[in-house]
């Protein structure tokens, strides 16, 4: 099973979209814990969710058992909180929620992709989540888009 990841920032609708499409890509999960800002422009949960349809016949599934806290988003973003320390507390988040366990293997039976801001994979939970799902599912491959 093949468990991609992408964010949309610092990328326009058409690579955004043409990234998703190339990889036939046929449901987004996002795994954001605000996913209604005006900051995410295209990337807003229902104009999202329509672009996918439109765009990729894709769906959209939001899934905020795969979110970090409010209170540790702020401690990392707002408070400047060191990476090491919001991978350490998220992990255990994911650990303590059982999500091996919770989250439903079927999303991934079709192409399907993590979202999340960040720009790339490196400092960012998608890659926590879709690491931690191996880790424990075993079975996994990912791909950063």
């Amino acid at each position: 099973m093949e468990i991609y990841t992408t964010g949309f920032t610092k990328k326009t609708a058409a690579q955004f979209f043409g990234s998703l499409r190339a990889a036939g890509i046929k449901r987004l999960v996002d795994v954001r814990l605000n996913n209604t800002s005006q900051l995410a422009a295209f990337a807003k949960r229902d104009d999202l969710e329509f672009f996918l349809r439109e765009i990729c016949q894709a769906d959209y599934v939001h899934e905020p058992l795969l979110a970090p806290t409010q209170v540790m988003l702020d401690g990392y973003k707002k408070a400047k909180g060191s990476w090491e320390e919001y991978e350490r507390q998220f992990l255990a988040l994911l650990a303590e929620r059982k999500v091996e366990e919770d989250l439903d293997r079927k999303l991934f039976e079709v192409p399907a992709v993590l979202l999340c801001s960040e720009t790339t994979a490196e400092h960012c939970h998608r890659r926590l989540v879709a690491e931690y799902l191996r880790d424990k599912w075993g079975d996994l491959k990912i791909i950063h888009l």
